[in-house]
């Protein structure tokens, strides 16, 4: 069986282990258009910032390292297309039929174009190249004002770089709070007051029109007249899928569009990843998730599939987890569904919870200043979804009480949700 995975990042090497742990003897090609090993762009800012060394962001190891433990050809050049009737991929260098396709060419930084902003003084933030740019212009101590357009979690963690860094940092976004798709606004208010209360200036429901340049310094002139000097803008306004690899036969969406199987619509031509549309288990819709760890079972379902063996990956729920500035925030499901709403706490003075309930399940879920419990609320509501009868099994119910959750919410909450069962 000749196999290609065009696209090396975590989806891509999930599926290369699955491939070769089913099939030992099987002819893998990889194709990627970097050096580098698979990384982990949310550990980007981590290691602009010094928190983490160069070889952190590669969880997996090097090239090398992988390569040995489950070898592979690597061929490290653009993949121009996948061909979908020939089951063949196009390089520079020609073109090689497979039995089996994997795209996992992921998502880039997009941005539109600021007038007059010069790209010396513009960073993106999502792959090693970009940290490692922003990290050597801190270097040389020439930034003392900066604007990151984006209150998104990459935005934050831009801002945070910089403040540390002893900037003058404004956050802007035309959103009108921060975290617009993760964050209920009663929680997005505390958040801003915090950060506020850090020195980083915020500023909603504007963005740069345009960049002038007066005594010699950069003045961004925001879209409601306000003028910023800055030194350097990072544009963290979010992403667009990697589908130009795809011919015109296999179906898109805003991303590569798959089946449980990650299989497109194209026998034997598979898809996992950030490229790539997965299922909402909230909605029943196919919907990007650009996460990492739904990235690394997508890849392990396709790997699987691709070998002969059949998995099933049922999807997963819009989540974000996030630590900056001395706290956490968790957002859960879709922060557009209204419902009954249920606290725990009081909001800005320790542990803070907030759901929506919809239909008997949790639609959607805030938690401020406690990321240990996340992982409960998140298999909680999966099963909810499932069709679970509501109830939190003992040693679940247990640590959310030992998280500081009292039994008399935990009874409440199961209530509501029991109550149609």
């Amino acid at each position: 069986m000749k196999y290609a995975i065009v696209g090396f990042g975590t989806a891509g090497y999930h599926a290369l282990k699955a491939i070769r742990t089913q099939d030992p003897k099987g002819e893998i090609d990889v194709y990627t258009n970097t050096s580098m090993p698979p990384y982990n762009p949310m550990l980007t800012t981590y290691y602009a910032v010094g928190k983490l060394e160069y070889e952190g962001m590669f969880p997996f190891g090097s090239l090398e390292s992988i390569q040995k433990e489950f070898p592979f050809e690597l061929h490290q050049e653009e993949a121009i297309k996948v061909h979908s009737e020939e089951h063949s991929v196009e390089t520079a260098n020609g073109q090689k039929e497979y039995d089996r396709i994997l795209i996992a060419t992921g998502a880039r930084a997009f941005a539109p174009p600021v007038k007059g902003l010069k790209p010396e003084n513009a960073y993106l933030m999502r792959t090693v190249e970009d940290a490692q740019r922003l990290k050597e212009r801190l270097q040389q101590g020439d930034v003392k004002n900066a604007i990151v357009v984006g209150a998104s979690m990459v935005g934050i963690k831009v801002v945070e770089v910089l403040q540390k860094q002893g900037i003058n940092t404004w956050l802007l976004d035309l959103a009108p709070y921060i975290f617009p798709l993760a964050a209920y606004p009663q929680v997005a208010q505390v958040i801003q007051e915090r950060v506020e209360q850090q020195g980083v200036h915020l500023k909603f429901s504007v963005t740069i029109d345009h960049m002038e340049e007066e005594d010699g310094q950069q003045i961004a002139v925001l879209t409601d007249g306000s003028r910023i000097p800055t030194d350097i803008v990072g544009l963290c306004i979010g992403t667009r899928t990697n589908t130009q690899v795809v011919d015109e036969k296999i179906a898109l969406g805003k991303g590569i569009i798959v089946d449980q199987h990650m299989q497109t619509n194209v026998p034997g031509i598979y898809a996992a990843g950030d490229c790539c549309e997965g299922n909402n288990l909230e909605n029943g819709q196919t919907q990007l998730i650009g996460l990492w760890a739904n990235a690394n079972r997508q890849g392990t379902t396709a790997g699987n599939n691709m070998a002969g063996q059949e998995m099933v990956y049922e999807g997963n729920i819009l989540h974000n987890i996030t630590r900056f500035m001395e706290m956490d925030f968790i957002g859960f499901g879709d922060n557009r569904i209204e419902g009954e709403v249920l606290e725990y706490g009081t909001l800005g003075k320790g542990m803070y919870i907030r759901l929506v309930l919809k239909d008997h399940r949790i639609a959607g879920a805030n938690i401020l200043d406690n990321c240990s419990i996340s992982g409960i609320v998140k298999n909680y509501m999966l099963r909810l979804f499932g069709g679970d009868t509501g109830k939190l099994p003992v040693y679940q119910r247990a640590a959310l009480e030992s998280a500081g959750l009292s039994s008399a919410f935990l009874d409440e909450l199961e209530g509501k949700i029991h109550g149609c069962h």
